[in-house]
């Protein structure tokens, strides 16, 4: 695979995945600004993971019958309409509405990883899976950080406009840039590429296994950034917008040893990351429930939940993408639709747990 594609991939992914974690250190400025519930205002995140699981559902498999490219610049260019209906959103409702928009048009990363998978050898893979997640990891933390630095600047509109701008751009250089590709079921009917999904869950054990080992560690990670945002606005912390965006910067480290983490998937086996992976996610559980009310608690649990969780992401993706390769991005559909919806399930019990403990 090409450096400049590999890089192209890269940080396509950085900017287009910011679009899901914007709202998230700005959930306290839009429970202010629309009068809501912190249960009320975890409707935004929840409803933009759901709309990304169904985008995933009917979208992504796609990429196994279209051209990829043409795919990935037609959702860029909606995502960035999605956005820009979100910034000027009527009313609480609205904006909720517009935040599933956003979730729904936002898998352009979901077709860029196999993208990148499918140019790598069998030998590269876990490195090439690596590398691309690096990207992807830089830009959740981009979101976080722009999202709370923006919306306490400017209002948290403005995060949504510069971005919307961002999704455009992306489109223009992605349509001169990528390759076109040529699918390997393009003589299979869309709904005939739905129909294929449960039963690719059904005959691959690893599938399942995978995506239900995702699904928990992205519940507990989703859940967590929900409520961070009000547990730093209250004592003894009181940090407004752009601090706690900035506490988005934990996740740098795990976007620093993605690569790494997939040359040692290449070289040792993907059992052995996804080991690592819990061990380090059960570590971070420990230290946030011990010392939560500790800033150096909050910043250190949060760096080992982050990592771990993105070990057993980098883990999980290299086993799938070692099944064929003819049904990559169904195989990506699958975990991702489970992986995220557990995202959404958890960011939901985790607001409604806070309305009674705080």
């Amino acid at each position: 695979m090409k450096s400049s594609s590999l890089w192209l991939i890269t940080i396509a992914c950085t900017i287009s995945i910011g679009s899901l974690y914007y709202n998230q250190p700005m959930l306290a400025l839009i429970s202010a600004d629309f009068h809501v519930s912190v249960t009320d205002v975890s409707a935004v995140p929840t409803l933009t993971q759901i709309g990304y699981a169904i985008g995933m559902l009917f979208f992504v498999p796609l990429g196994d019958r279209l051209d990829r490219r043409k795919l990935i610049v037609g959702l860029s260019g909606l995502n960035a309409i999605a956005l820009l209906l979100t910034a000027v959103a009527p009313g609480f409702y609205g904006l909720v509405a517009a935040s599933f928009m956003i979730g729904l048009t936002a898998v352009v990363p979901q077709l860029l990883i196999p993208f990148a998978a499918q140019l790598a050898d069998s030998q590269q893979r876990g490195r090439i899976v690596g590398t691309v997640m690096s990207g992807l990891l830089v830009g959740i933390v981009l979101g976080r950080v722009a999202g709370g630095f923006f919306g306490g600047l400017w209002g948290w509109q403005s995060t949504f406009l510069i971005a919307a701008g961002l999704m455009i751009t992306l489109g223009v250089v992605l349509l001169n840039r990528l390759p076109p590709t040529f699918p390997a079921a393009i003589e299979i009917p869309y709904l005939e590429l739905l129909r294929s999904l449960p039963m690719l869950f059904a005959e691959h054990a690893t599938l399942r296994k995978r995506s239900l080992a995702g699904a928990i560690f992205f519940a507990t990670y989703s859940g967590f950034w929900v409520l961070l945002p009000f547990l730093l606005a209250r004592p003894p912390f009181e940090f407004q917008s752009e601090v706690i965006g900035l506490f988005g910067l934990v996740g740098i480290m795990s976007a620093g040893v993605s690569p790494l983490l997939g040359r040692m998937t290449d070289r040792t086996n993907p059992g052995v990351t996804l080991r690592i992976a819990i061990g380090l996610f059960l570590g971070a559980l420990l230290i946030l429930f011990q010392f939560h009310s500790t800033l150096w608690g909050l910043i250190l649990g949060a760096m080992l939940l982050d990592l771990g969780t993105q070990t057993g992401q980098i883990s999980n993706k290299a086993r799938i993408y070692s099944l064929p390769i003819e049904v990559h991005n169904r195989l990506t559909t699958v975990y991702m639709v489970i992986f995220f919806t557990g995202g959404a399930i958890g960011s939901w019990l985790c607001a409604y747990g806070w309305k009674f403990a705080s």
